[in-house]
């Protein structure tokens, strides 16, 4: 009997360790940050995407199989409701020369293509990412009519975390019209021109 005992608490006391090995290691990879790149302070000589002479510009950068990134895409949804009709957006999404294009318009382009009032671009080898400074995905500038930079960081509280957040704030109060200190936020999201990683410890080609 104190064997078996004995064993229960030993199976209890390996299976809550690894419960919180797993958590922690989930919580790690959520505040984990992405390199947030050196994003020009004025709009870009050879821009692919046209810069609105009267609303702000904002420009939003995704690897198309990063799985963080669609709670990006759910805060840029809920932007976009807010401010619809005050900003001209558009998402580029990676779109390696040597792949196919089935590759680049995955599920997620689709959900972000369905956003109103979002144009999608395929960013061919990346160049225009490079061009802005972008390395993470989820990375998002915002420029005015004008070409300066007034916002640059991500729309999340974390990696795959959808919910009320800094970036997502200040751009909304940029785009309204009210005054916010908030000009920069982290990153949270897999490297543009690497492997997206997975909680697990994996990653996603």
């Amino acid at each position: 009997m104190a064997n078996s005992v004995t064993r229960s608490v030993a199976v209890c006391a390996l299976w809550l360790s690894a419960i919180a090995a797993g958590g922690f290691v989930f919580l790690r990879y959520e505040n984990t940050q992405g390199v947030a790149g050196h994003v020009p302070q004025q709009w870009p000589a050879g821009a692919a995407v046209p810069l609105d002479p009267r609303l702000d510009t904002l420009v939003f950068f995704a690897h198309p199989h990063c799985p963080c990134t669609r709670a990006s895409a759910e805060e840029l949804n809920r932007l976009m409701a807010k401010c619809n009709g005050k900003v001209a957006a558009h998402v580029l999404f990676l779109s390696p020369a040597n792949l196919s294009e089935d590759w680049t318009k995955t599920d997620l382009w689709k959900s972000v293509g369905a956003i109103p009032g979002v144009t999608v671009h395929a960013d061919r080898d990346g160049a225009q990412a490079r061009l802005f400074g972008a390395e993470t995905s989820g990375q998002v500038v915002l420029f005015s009519p004008r070409g300066r930079l007034l916002f640059a960081g991500g729309i999340t509280g974390g990696r795959g975390h959808a919910g009320d957040n800094a970036g997502e704030n200040a751009l909304a109060s940029l785009l309204n019209g009210d005054k916010t200190r908030i000009s920069q936020t982290p990153v949270y999201g897999c490297e543009l021109f690497g492997h997206c990683e997975v909680p697990s410890g994996g990653t996603v080609q």
